[in-house]
């Protein structure tokens, strides 16, 4: 039974994955860059951009559901992967656009004269044209796809660092990561934070030197985002599947017995903080390219509190659970949103779903709390509980005599 490999231990990951690689493949086949055309490119787009989520719903379960930290400041790390990968798309797209404009004139342009009108295009729109020292390597697409991770790992560490030596724990803690997303949020609205500002990064859909349609592209990122959401799913199980696995399921039942057992919990708790953030810059550098802009708002904290309500609509302590919550979400907000749903007529009132779709959703979240804790993962635990043989008092271990089911109620 030790020697089994670490597929074999859980096979749910070999049926996520087939699931996974069928559903990428099906839409490839019906888009319209790749196949049939029965799918359009905007919808691609939303799909490729659903698996994001569920990659960094992953992360917060991570989190939350398996380490007992309710974060609400993921989607902070997840805006700063955006950032990252979108500085470098921003500044490699209007370089290409004013190399070529200046190719026309008689004399040709000096490299300042190059970095200064592509300054001016940049940030021209907040009064200015001079790169911040935040952007020194922006024209790196290597450097910049290092500190997608590097960036949110790194406030993650020093916040983390910070928040679990000083033992805060439980309300507190999610307290504090709030504050440090509504912070950061309120830095990045001001023109002189080096990143535009309320203007954001755009234009981002248009990769610099691709020729593809936008057809074409979105199928790139929507295997991108497979693939990203496949590894990240294969991480995550393997990390908690293991002794590593145990210790953070016990710091989440009972922090104070793993301590006195001599486990350094705030190391465990740092190192599984710092890791989801990692995970949640990979999502958002692969997420707000498809999205094609990325501004603060987009870091705001009710978007970490929307990750916490995907995670438990979707079951928190299950990765497929988390994966399951935020595709469901993610898609029943587009149809609510997006003017696809009908508007219901009352005579003295008429329900118009863009507007009531986040009371819905919040009832949805109050519902799933009071009469169904585990989530939408809990229904497959029913099935498997219902799967499972009547032992009949049989034998718990291989041995003859082992503790029966009896001796065990």
């Amino acid at each position: 039974m030790k020697n089994r490999s670490f597929i074999a231990r859980n096979p749910s990951i070999l049926v996520f994955l087939a699931c996974l690689g069928i559903f990428t493949l099906a839409v490839t086949i019906a888009s319209e860059g790749f196949g049939l055309g029965l799918i359009s490119t905007s919808f691609v787009k939303t799909l490729g951009k659903t698996l994001c989520l569920c990659l960094v719903a992953v992360a917060m379960d991570l989190i939350w559901g398996y380490c007992g930290i309710l974060s609400l400041g993921h989607f902070a790390f997840f805006g700063l992967g955006g950032y990252m990968i979108g500085m470098w798309l921003m500044y490699e797209r209007t370089r290409l656009i004013v190399t070529e404009s200046m190719a026309a004139q008689e004399i040709p342009p000096t490299p300042q004269e190059v970095v200064d009108a592509i300054g001016t295009q940049i940030f021209g729109v907040v009064g200015s044209s001079e790169f911040p020292l935040i952007w020194s390597f922006a024209h790196s697409l290597t450097v910049q796809l290092i500190l997608v991770v590097a960036v949110p790992g790194l406030l993650a560490l020093v916040f983390g660092w910070l928040a679990f030596r000083s033992r805060v724990a439980g309300v507190y803690l999610s307290i504090l990561t709030q504050a440090m997303t509504l912070a950061l949020a309120l830095y990045l609205f001001q023109n002189d934070s080096g990143l535009r500002g309320n203007n954001g990064l755009s234009g981002l859909q248009n990769l610099p030197g691709v020729t593809a349609s936008q057809d074409v592209v979105s199928i790139w990122f929507l295997w991108a985002s497979a693939l990203a959401l496949a590894l990240g799913y294969l991480l995550s199980a393997w990390v908690v599947s293991g002794k590593f696995g145990s210790v953070i399921r016990g710091i989440r039942d009972n922090e104070a017995r793993v301590r006195f057992l001599g486990y350094s919990v705030e190391t465990y708790k740092l190192a599984m903080f710092t890791l989801t953030a990692c995970i949640a810059g990979i999502a958002g550098a692969l997420y707000y390219p498809q999205a094609g802009i990325i501004n603060p708002a987009e870091i705001a904290p009710i978007a970490s509190i929307y990750l916490a309500v995907w995670v438990a609509i979707g079951g928190r302590g299950r990765l497929y659970g988390a994966v399951i919550g935020a595709a469901l979400v993610s898609l029943v907000s587009t149809y609510f949103t997006g003017g696809q749903a009908p508007d219901i007529p009352l005579g003295f009132y008429t329900i118009s779903w863009v507007d009531w779709w986040t009371v819905l959703l919040g009832l949805t979240f109050v519902l799933v709390t009071l009469f169904a804790p585990k989530g939408i993962g809990g229904l497959f635990d029913l099935v498997a509980q219902r799967a499972a043989p009547d032992r009949h008092g049989a034998d718990y271990g291989p041995d003859k005599g082992a503790k029966r089911e009896e001796e065990g109620q």
